[in-house]
């Protein structure tokens, strides 16, 4: 057994406290949403709270959770992710295999690379982009919120130079065995880049699930506005509510304010992101790391 050096003792803890104080920078402002979600109005309005709730109630959460309409945001918003990363992950797939062949296997390779490179770049803007949604009779459902952006070009890229860093010799066999590139692909290539597919899945299940803006473009009916965009609206209205609502209510409502129904929103929407992260970090971390290398 090697006896630590003291420059090594020194580089431990010293690697030790920077990684202690980044994650600490990560989780501290989580802590204070939290707390001032669980506050009262008074303590929340006039700046008390910081790591620990002060008139501790749960006031903002029971406002929430209490509507049928957030419980069917949370379906919309479930349902989104759940297609939109099928849909998003199938299309990278089968547009990076491809692309990530040599010239002379795939003859046109560049020019198709170009033709997705230059719309990483250049858009047609919101309004040509809401017509396109609208004539094709995507309005108002649910796949306006996934097929606009079906194919992330980003993500494809990564993919991409993820499947370069794969042996040829994989593809050979399988190809002098009788293999098909559908064979090749899902047999072979598939099972391989389970770390970039996390990778990239994490990204667009993260996508989804925090898009609110387009709900508002393309949804017509309240009904159908995933999480995100109904907190939003939700908090926009909340001041005209306050008007019509009866004494028992207002009452009832005592420790709630704008501000504390603001971070009870955000803190329940990166909520499920949290909870998923850390079993796709490890993935996460390979995932990023070989498929940013290029050949």
């Amino acid at each position: 057994m090697i006896r630590p050096t003291l420059s090594r003792k020194v580089f431990v803890v010293f690697n030790t406290l920077v990684l202690t104080l980044i994650t600490l920078l990560g989780i501290i402002p989580f802590i204070h949403l939290l707390s001032i979600s669980l506050s009262s109005n008074t303590a929340a309005t006039a700046g008390e709270v910081s790591l620990w709730p002060v008139g501790f109630n749960f006031d903002a959460y029971k406002y929430l959770g209490e509507k049928v309409e957030f419980f069917r945001s949370l379906g919309v918003s479930v349902e989104r992710v759940v297609l939109g990363t099928a849909v998003n992950m199938f299309l990278v797939f089968i547009t990076a295999f491809p692309l990530a062949k040599s010239r002379e296997q795939f003859k046109f390779r560049t020019l198709y690379v170009w033709f997705f490179a230059v719309t990483m770049f250049f858009g047609g803007g919101l309004i040509p982009t809401y017509i396109i949604v609208k004539n094709t009779g995507l309005i108002d459902s649910i796949w306006a919120l996934i097929l606009p952006g079906a194919l992330n070009v980003w993500n494809m890229v990564l993919m991409l130079n993820f499947f370069r860093t794969i042996p040829k010799e994989l593809d050979e066999a399988a190809t002098i065995d009788g293999a098909g590139h559908w064979t090749v692909l899902w047999r072979i290539y598939l099972p391989i880049s389970l770390p970039s597919i996390a990778t990239i899945g994490l990204f667009t299940i993260v996508g989804h699930w925090n898009a609110w803006f387009d709900g508002i473009l393309y949804l017509n009916s309240p009904d159908k506005y995933p999480l995100q965009t109904y907190l939003s609206t939700l908090i926009m209205s909340i001041n005209s509510q306050m008007t019509s609502i009866s004494i028992e209510q207002i009452k009832a409502m005592e420790n709630l304010s704008e501000k504390t129904l603001q971070t009870a929103q955000i803190f329940m929407g990166a909520l499920p992101i949290m909870v998923v992260y850390p079993f796709l970090q490890k993935y996460f971390v390979k995932g990023m790391t070989v498929g940013s290398v290029k050949e």
